[in-house]
């Protein structure tokens, strides 16, 4: 109770100036020395989390800072456990990407009670106003582009299917809706099938295959993220049907980008997992040396790439 009574006015305070509360406790502790910052990713099974996660480290360090990934393989336990362990073992930050929008608020609600400030990355919460600041992709934005290339390549009708990343992810939604807003107005393009691959490679795979043997005239399948993207164009080849369906994706994997620039792959969205990592680990720095005049939610840029544009994003 003596803890939550000393927080308590902190949060108040700092809420009128529309950043999150706890932190001075923590201000005062890097001071004393080197501060620690841990970044918490939601799998590292995935190429794309790998570059956020170690891009968030790596300007930890940069700005002087201890910093350590957490893998919570996609897995709200494991992601509890780790949250224990960080507000356990005195850290100052937490760079966070949550498993869950809903499950995740309990975590990132532990810690700001403890004082330690959480800036979200890629993904939110659904809790409005407690972490101190969220990182993310205009995901809504980036598939309206989407929505309209598929239009443009795929024609205004045809039968397609849609394949879903994580139902508990607000992106997994945000994509979808945006894609849907434009795919929508045209009644000849026909969802004939949307199912959930968890944002995973071969579970893409498996899914796509089961689809195609219940809708093998499908002329197009967009998918919630490239890994996915990358599974089902997989089951596209198998199927020998490389020439009748067209893939659609989103985050700009290196992969997918390859694969756009050799004609297969139609477009993706291109995030910026780099620099959203920066930013959270910019903001928590600042957050930490007692800036914390910033808003809470700050979008960043999707561009769409397609095979007009590939080349001046391939490395």
């Amino acid at each position: 109770m003596k803890t939550i009574k000393r927080i308590l006015p902190l949060l108040l305070a700092v809420a009128a100036l529309c950043a999150c509360g706890g932190g001075k406790g923590r201000q005062e502790a890097v001071k004393d020395g080197p501060g620690k910052i841990a970044v918490v990713i939601s799998t590292l099974n995935n190429p794309w989390f790998v570059v956020l996660g170690e891009s968030a480290r790596d300007r930890a360090e940069a700005l002087g800072y201890q910093a350590v990934i957490f893998d919570s393989q996609n897995n709200p336990s494991k992601e509890a456990e780790h949250f224990d362990n960080i507000i356990a073992s005195g850290f100052n930050a937490i760079l966070f990407n949550p498993t869950d929008a809903d499950g995740s608020v309990v975590n990132v609600k532990a810690a700001i009670e403890a004082g330690i400030p959480v800036f979200c990355m890629d993904r939110e919460i659904n809790a409005r106003g407690l972490a101190t600041c969220q990182i993310l992709s205009d995901n809504f934005s980036g598939c309206v582009s989407m929505g309209r290339e598929f239009v443009r390549t795929v024609g205004r009708t045809g039968k397609y299917a849609e394949l879903l990343g994580l139902v508990g992810d607000n992106n997994t939604w945000n994509r979808s809706k945006g894609f849907h807003s434009v795919v929508d107005r045209y009644p000849g393009l026909e969802m004939v099938a949307q199912q959930s691959a968890d944002f995973d490679r071969n579970k893409a795979m498996e899914v796509l295959e089961s689809i195609l043997q219940a809708h093998p005239d499908i002329v197009a399948v967009f998918c919630g993220n490239d890994s996915m993207a990358m599974g089902a164009w997989q089951a596209v080849l198998s199927a020998g049907k490389a020439r009748q369906i067209k893939v659609f994706g989103f985050d700009g994997q290196d992969d997918v980008l390859k694969s756009i620039a050799e004609g297969n792959i139609i477009a993706t969205g291109m995030q910026s997992p780099a620099l959203m990592a920066t930013t959270a680990a910019e903001y928590a720095d600042r957050f930490l040396k007692g800036d914390g005049d910033f808003s809470r939610k700050i979008p960043i840029a999707v561009d769409l790439v397609t095979s007009s544009n590939v080349k001046d994003y391939l490395k």
